[in-house]
This record gives C-alpha cells, sequence and structure tokens, in this order.
C-alpha cells in the first residue's frame, strides 16, 4: 500500500529474482515474504518511522553484523563459509554495501558492472586497473571475483585459490609447468614478478629489465657489470643491444621454464 510503483525506491523488481520464488521454499517469500528479511514491520507500517525495521542501510539501527544475520541465515556454507573474521566482515562490511537485493540484475554479480562496485572502497585496485597493462577487468572480460573471493578466504588477500601461483593458473596453465629447466621464482612466486591489478611496465612487471632479473642474477659473470640507463643509445655507456627490445629475454626467451634438453639457460 505504501510501496508503490510510483515510490522513490523501486522495490518491485524483486519479484524478477529468485528471493521473490514463492514455489521455492528456501526463498523468503515462500515463508514470511518481506519480514523475512526485514524483520517484523507492524510498528513500521502504523508509524511510517523507517528505523522500525531492519533497513539494511548505513544508517540502520542494527550493526552491521546484525544486519548480515538476515542474510547469514539462508546463505551459509560453500563460499561463504569464511565470511566470519573475514577482511570484509572485520572492517564492518554489511552485505547490502555491495549487494542490491530488489534490482533485477544485482551489479556486483555480472562481469562488467562488478569491479565498479568493489572500486568504491577499492580505490587503488582502480587506478591500477587504468594503467597501460592489466588483466582485462576494465573492458568487461574479467571480474574480480574470479581471483578473490569477496565472502572470505584462508589465503592470502582472500584468494580463490590456497595459493598466488594455484589462482593464477586457473587461467594461465601454460605457466604451471613441471619444466625440465625451471626458472626458480616462477615457482615460488607469480608477483615475484608480475603486479597482478595493473602495471606501466609490458606484461605486468614489477620492474623494466634487465633490472628486474638483475634483483636475483648478480652481475658477476654474465653480465660483467650491471646494466644501467647509461647504457641505452645516446647515454654515456654507449648503446647497448642487451638494453633494447625485451633486453634478457632477446635470448633467454623462455623465462617460465623449459621443456628443451638445451634449455637450461632458458634460451630454449
Amino acid at each position: 500500500m505504501c510501496h508503490t510503483e510510483e515510490w522513490p525506491f523501486p522495490v518491485f523488481p524483486i519479484f524478477k529474482t529468485k528471493h521473490a520464488n514463492r514455489a521455492d521454499p528456501r526463498t523468503p517469500f515462500a515463508g514470511r515474504q518481506c519480514e523475512a528479511c526485514h524483520g517484523p514491520g507492524a510498528k513500521h507500517a502504523a508509524s511510517g518511522d523507517k528505523n522500525a525495521i531492519n533497513n539494511f542501510r548505513s544508517t540502520s539501527f542494527l550493526s552491521p553484523q546484525q544486519r548480515n544475520q538476515f542474510c547469514l541465515e539462508c546463505h551459509k556454507g560453500n563460499a561463504r563459509t569464511g565470511w566470519i573474521s573475514s577482511a570484509h566482515e572485520s572492517n564492518g562490511v554489511a552485505c547490502t554495501n555491495c549487494h542490491k537485493i530488489h534490482s533485477e540484475r544485482d551489479p556486483v554479480r555480472v562481469t562488467v558492472t562488478q569491479p565498479d562496485v568493489c572500486y568504491t572502497c577499492h580505490r587503488k585496485q582502480r587506478a591500477d586497473f587504468a594503467k597501460p597493462t592489466t588483466h582485462p577487468v576494465r573492458y568487461g572480460k574479467m571480474a574480480c571475483s574470479e581471483c578473490h573471493n569477496p565472502h572470505g578466504s584462508n589465503a592470502a588477500a582472500m584468494l580463490v585459490k590456497p595459493t598466488v601461483n594455484q589462482t593464477c593458473y586457473t587461467c594461465h596453465a601454460e605457466k604451471r609447468g613441471p619444466y625440465l629447466w625451471e626458472h626458480a621464482p616462477v615457482a615460488e612466486q607469480c608477483t615475484l614478478c608480475h603486479t597482478p591489478h595493473g602495471s606501466i611496465r609490458p606484461s605486468l612487471l614489477t620492474k623494466t629489465p634487465p633490472l628486474l632479473c638483475q634483483q636475483c642474477h648478480t652481475v658477476a659473470g654474465h653480465p660483467s657489470v650491471a646494466y644501467t640507463s647509461t647504457g641505452l643509445p645516446g647515454g654515456a655507456g654507449g648503446a647497448s643491444a642487451f638494453l633494447l627490445a625485451g633486453s634478457c629475454t632477446n635470448c633467454h626467451s623462455q623465462v617460465h621454464g623449459s621443456n628443451h634438453p638445451s634449455g637450461v639457460k632458458l634460451m630454449r
């Protein structure tokens, strides 16, 4: 009677969602309907007081943890088993901070629009995805939840897999190996060389070769001296071909590992 189609905050789209499927006994509308989520509404209906029910807004008289309990009554287990004590739960994030329950299509569950929801808090990551080389998140081909579990995880940064490498291998399976000749940092952790959200360098690299390679490879031997910017064409040290194009990877092209019998130097 009050929440009509002319009401400023539309509620009718919920009837196009799974929540309002009365034929499914698991849904709110198969039982107490609106009160299943918003709580007893008699006082709210009599007085019109918005705070007389759980309105799921940040201004609610209920804490985020109390508001989330309405959702967790049904949405528990599986991917949400790690919600309690997760980074989002510990920082007072409510389910409705991300989810739009009354929307026909929840933006956070759509690949194209999900990042915009995450960016409301994760602003540094938004800046990273605007850099020249990134994962295709800004093109709508990848969502944050393909790598991170927003409902909690036992892994670092709430990754969907136990380790960084296992998460990367879900897409980059060709880098998994095993290889006859391994490159040690590849087997240890991808982020030793790559930054996952965005970089100003090619291939999401954390540093530009040869400086990236020289973090581990000593200058003694090959090369006999460290390559620096002075070795670029026009520099004080004279032009060096090793600093052009792919730098170290001009020769050592199989940086992730090689199965060639003569690939010990990762050149084949």
